[in-house]
């Protein structure tokens, strides 16, 4: 959980500033749709969370 949500603040929050609450919960929620379903991590052999989610299932 504290590597994810350090991901999250070095990858989404910190390059892309934004001064509106509503456009920072949408960019955050997109950046961990992508996290979630189309970056693979080493740590799963190169899968995405729902790919080994969906093998696990």
């Amino acid at each position: 959980m504290e590597r994810l949500i350090r991901l999250s603040k070095e990858q989404c929050v910190h390059r892309h500033r934004s001064k509106a609450l509503a456009h920072a919960g949408r960019m955050i929620g997109d950046w961990i749709q992508f996290y979630n379903h189309r970056r693979p991590h080493q740590a799963l052999a190169m899968r995405t969370p729902a790919e080994a989610f969906t093998l696990a299932a």
